[in-house]
């Protein structure tokens, strides 16, 4: 009987030896498996999405936006400005053409940095048809005057990919935009006994959190989106800013391509100098058209 007992328990031990032996090979064939799988997946990704998820991307192209500005600037010894709407007022145009490029580096899967560009310089001429007050001058009705508005915008952001698949993104941004603004108003001294002008120029560092979503919509076509908002006083300068961006991606050839899309950034920010203090709400909305260049090697993504 004891014969028997001990016949078993090795035929017991030679079955769980034989099970764990099957199980760990099991695993090890997954394992070569997916490695094998996921190597394919890269490879046929690379062939098939040239332009998608690589190490390095730059945008390069324009900007219509339609402006609407509106601008209120006095003196610290109690003068109070008039509020100033630049295009109803001043004879700005509300559409401009401007430059925009971009440029994003993927660190890793899940990670990115990117810095953006803008500039737009705007001028006008115009016989005013109410009373400004402006810095330190009051310009009358009936006055000859000529403006001007220079506006660069720097932005620097970090992107986290919560969601990171082949052919969808998705995640968090922190950055901050950077605003260079000059605005200047100047009557030419034939229209008054001497020649007089005002300017109130600024620099604005505005932090601001967003989301954003990266999608791959057929072999040749993308879609990317994000959108930002912050309100924050940082010393002397209290801003708020609501930005988006929607672009539609066409792949030309490999790693070249154009896009299509509409961008927003609405701005207000008061501000005190060392005379003067003002505030500048500002609010730029249009389509954009851009070029876009990608190179590096491949992020791996993947599927599980």
């Amino acid at each position: 009987m004891k014969n028997i007992y001990f016949l078993l328990a090795i035929i017991l031990f030679g079955v769980s030896v034989n099970a764990q032996t099957i199980a760990d090979n099991t695993i090890l064939e997954d394992a070569v498996l997916n490695k094998t799988e996921n190597e394919d997946l890269q490879n046929q990704y690379a062939e098939d999405y040239p332009w998608h998820a690589r190490r390095f991307k730059i945008t390069a192209g324009a900007f219509f936006p339609v402006n609407n500005t509106q601008i209120q600037v006095g003196s610290n010894n109690g003068r109070i400005g008039t509020e100033i709407d630049l295009e109803d007022d001043l004879g700005f145009s509300q559409s401009s053409t401007s430059f925009l490029g971009t440029f994003e580096w993927r660190i890793s899967r899940r990670s990115r940095l990117g810095a953006e560009y803008f500039a737009l310089d705007r001028s006008s001429s115009k016989t005013l048809q109410k009373e400004i007050e402006f810095g330190e001058h009051t310009y009358n009705i009936n006055t000859r005057i000529t403006a001007f508005f220079d506006v660069q915008i720097a932005r620097i952001a970090y992107g986290y990919a919560f969601l990171s698949k082949p052919k969808y993104e998705a995640g968090l941004l922190i950055g901050a935009h950077v605003l260079f603004a000059d605005l200047g108003i100047r009557v030419d001294a034939n229209q008054a006994s001497a020649e007089f002008h005002d300017n109130f120029a600024f620099t604005a560092p505005l932090p601001d959190i967003g989301v954003w979503g990266e999608f791959v919509l057929a072999k040749r076509f993308g879609l990317y989106v994000n959108a930002n908002y912050l309100a924050v006083k940082i010393e002397d300068i209290d801003g708020r800013i609501l930005s988006y961006n929607l672009s539609v991606l066409f792949n030309v050839h490999k790693n070249f391509s154009l896009s299509a899309g509409y961008t927003g950034l609405n701005f207000r920010v008061d501000t005190v100098k060392e005379r003067l203090n003002g505030y500048l709400k500002w609010g730029y909305n249009g389509p954009t058209v851009s070029a876009v260049f990608t190179f590096g090697n491949h992020v791996k993504l993947y599927k599980h």
